[in-house]
């Protein structure tokens, strides 16, 4: 009698760890901004992955060994939507990452993180800012030399990121991005859209504009049009 062979069981990796978001509207606030604009910064960069809160798994067949950053970026994968980040299917790990710690998180990002991060995802530059200030440092950066974390020194007040090639500073007291080579903070979230409903508004008004000096001509043209044909008349 033949043996079956039976399939090998399908192995689910959750999308969820239970876990929340963030703490606070602040830390949320801050990982969405971060998020978006760094987006904005690499749109037209095909090869590069922005993401966060996203469930990372790093151990083919063990759903136990995932990692959640609160904000990471990838060089060299495709920007498609992911549920999940599976290193072995990407086969690229993340290049940077951002946790927006608070005195609950802080002890284990300094250290079972930031080990994780370092010897077994290999991540180039690994940051940690409380947005409360309630943790000391409140802002830190970590650049991965010989397999092994070093400190980033400031910079002017801002850390700079090869990875990124941007700085990570305090603009108004909250985390934004400097862009060196223009010499100017990447817009926010919130900037973009203003701008963008403002080209809007401009755009309406030229338009606006040019259909009442389009009426204004034809206007003009018919009048001058009905003198020519009473001139006729009474030639």
């Amino acid at each position: 009698m033949r043996k079956q062979i039976k399939a090998a069981p399908t192995i689910i990796y959750p999308e969820s760890d239970g876990k929340p978001m963030a703490e606070t509207d602040r830390h949320r606030n801050l990982m969405m901004d971060l998020i978006f604009m760094l987006e904005a910064h690499f749109e037209d960069v095909n090869d590069v992955y922005v993401s966060g809160n996203l469930l990372m798994y790093y151990e083919e067949g063990n759903t136990r060994k995932s990692v959640a950053p609160d904000v990471f970026v990838v060089f060299g994968v495709s920007k498609k939507d992911r549920r999940t980040y599976r290193t072995w299917e990407e086969g690229r790990t993340p290049d940077f990452v951002l946790e927006v710690a608070s005195p609950s998180t802080y002890a284990n990002d300094i250290t079972d993180k930031k080990e994780l991060y370092a010897t077994v995802l290999n991540v180039q530059e690994y940051y940690i800012y409380d947005p409360y200030g309630e943790v000391h440092p409140h802002f830190q950066g970590y650049r991965l030399v010989d397999e092994a974390y070093q400190a980033i020194e400031f910079v002017d007040g801002r850390l700079p990121s090869a990875v990124l090639g941007l700085e990570l500073g305090e603009q108004d007291g909250i985390l934004s991005l400097y862009d060196a080579k223009r010499s100017a903070w990447v817009p926010p979230p919130k900037a973009r859209v203003l701008e963008a409903e403002a080209r809007v508004e401009n755009a309406e008004a030229r338009a606006a504009q040019e259909a009442q000096a389009r009426q204004h001509a034809e206007t003009e043209l018919a009048k001058a049009l009905a003198v020519i044909e009473q001139l006729k008349e009474k030639i």
